[in-house]
């Protein structure tokens, strides 16, 4: 499954839709405005909350943590003593890690686990000026997790170049 993300729109203390590869609406996310720290909230179409995002005050690192129901779900950071800075590991609460590489800020990169894709994002495969495509490679992945595992991942590699 493939899902639109309208790139321009995504600063905090925004609303947008992410729209499915037919066009419909899939995900709104809700941008908190107003806050200490960068925070939004993931919503199905009926308004429900899936998961919460917020950056994780006091860490020596940029961090973006990932929240379903009120438990952590993710830590987002840029990996250490990496050469290349497009290169983030995502640490899931069970302990097991997703690895996202690639050009980050061209958004053309991809979500790994175990050495095995999950997820690509690309420009290429649209038309539409200013959009990106985020394609679900397993059956079996969670597109709302790996959604919010790609915006964290473009604010974090955007706020680390404008450092």
């Amino acid at each position: 499954m493939r899902f639109q993300v309208r790139d321009r729109l995504l600063g905090f203390g925004e609303d947008y839709w992410i729209e499915d590869e037919r066009g419909d609406k899939a995900f709104l996310v809700d941008g908190k405005a107003m806050r200490l720290r960068d925070t939004f909230e993931l919503k199905d179409t009926q308004g429900r909350v899936l998961i919460d995002i917020h950056q994780k005050m006091f860490a020596l690192r940029d961090t973006m943590v990932i929240e379903r129901d009120g438990a952590a779900l993710a830590t987002i950071r840029r990996k250490r003593l990496s050469l290349l800075r497009n290169h983030y590991r995502v640490s899931l609460a069970d302990g097991s890690e997703l690895d996202v590489s690639g050009k980050i800020l061209d958004r053309e990169f991809v979500v790994e686990y175990d050495g095995e894709l999950l997820a690509v994002v690309s420009r290429r495969w649209l038309h539409v000026r200013e959009t990106y495509g985020v394609d679900m490679v397993r059956d079996d992945a969670d597109p709302a997790l790996l959604i919010a595992v790609a915006v964290c991942v473009i604010h974090l590699a955007e706020k680390d170049r404008d450092d």
